[in-house]
């Protein structure tokens, strides 16, 4: 395969069936990544932030008495080293606090500051116009069957792995 093309437009001529699973999930995949990386980009150029800590600030604005770096791991699916090196550069910039857990002192969790929901208020709100500017060429009617296709996808892959775990 050359490497300039990808592996989706490789399987443009293979036959119908079985490849169509797989060209289905490709496009699905390509559409993730274009928009992801679109919105990477434009969180770097317009708050000097990166995704993964516009995903942490996420985490805690939605846990409004804060979370443990061990549930951020886990919501976020990645290492508490990463959390760690995360949680402390956004404290030094006064966008979140720990708090000890009075019920056992060794243990902390995290939270917003005034200026974390500030800033993280400012940052949503322009992530949902860059979202729908990036979905703009879809009718409202569009977004709605996608929807209703990805909620049915998404059921289908979790009955096919809860079958494939028993």
């Amino acid at each position: 395969m050359s490497p300039h093309i990808d592996a989706e437009t490789a399987l443009a001529d293979a036959p119908a069936g079985h490849k169509d699973n797989l060209r289905l999930w490709l496009r699905m995949l390509s559409c993730a990544r274009l928009i992801e990386a679109e919105i990477r980009r434009r969180l770097r150029a317009n708050f000097d932030t990166t995704l993964p800590r516009f995903d942490f600030l996420a985490q805690l604005e939605r846990a409004e008495d804060g979370l443990t770096p061990g549930e951020i791991s886990r919501r976020m699916m990645v290492t508490g080293g990463n959390v760690t090196g995360l949680a402390a550069r956004l404290e030094e910039e006064g966008l979140i606090e720990r708090r000890v857990v009075e019920q056992d002192r060794r243990a902390v969790t995290l939270r917003l500051t005034p200026q974390g929901r500030r800033e993280f208020a400012r940052q949503t709100e322009a992530h949902e116009d860059w979202v729908a500017e990036l979905l703009g060429g879809l009718s409202a009617t569009d977004r709605a069957a996608l929807l209703r296709l990805l909620d049915r996808t998404r059921r289908g892959v979790r009955a096919a792995i809860s079958e494939a775990g028993a």
